[in-house]
């Protein structure tokens, strides 16, 4: 299973970027997915994540309204859309997929992570 994310780079406070993350290996539209984001100096910390199907999605409360999560699964890929953003959302991003049986902000529910994506927010 190989995901790789993209769509990184920097951007001014205010300013929009929008990751991609295409998965290769297994069938995709049979997992959710899940992004996540270390800061440095902290812990990685859960992002959003959708249902297989795309029906349902889960934020974290710091990027509630401000970030949706789409997938397209005719395209094997999960969106990031980060908008109004602040240089606290400057972090690495990583995208992971998973069968989640309990829940979808536990990192030990995904079973394959990307080489992450950096985001750099400047004030």
């Amino acid at each position: 299973v190989q995901l790789v994310e993209s769509g990184g780079g920097l951007v001014q406070a205010g300013g929009s970027l929008r990751l991609s993350c295409a998965a290769s290996g297994r069938t995709f539209r049979s997992y959710v997915m899940g992004w996540f984001r270390q800061a440095p100096g902290k812990e990685r910390e859960f992002v959003a994540a959708i249902s297989r199907s795309g029906s349902s999605t889960s934020y974290a409360d710091s990027v509630k309204g401000r970030f949706t999560i789409s997938r397209d699964n005719a395209k094997n890929t999960v969106y990031l859309q980060m908008n109004s953003l602040k240089p606290e959302d400057t972090a690495i991003y990583y995208c992971a997929t998973g069968l989640v049986s309990y829940t979808v902000t536990r990192e030990v529910e995904y079973d394959y992570w990307g080489q992450g994506t950096q985001v750099t927010v400047s004030s």
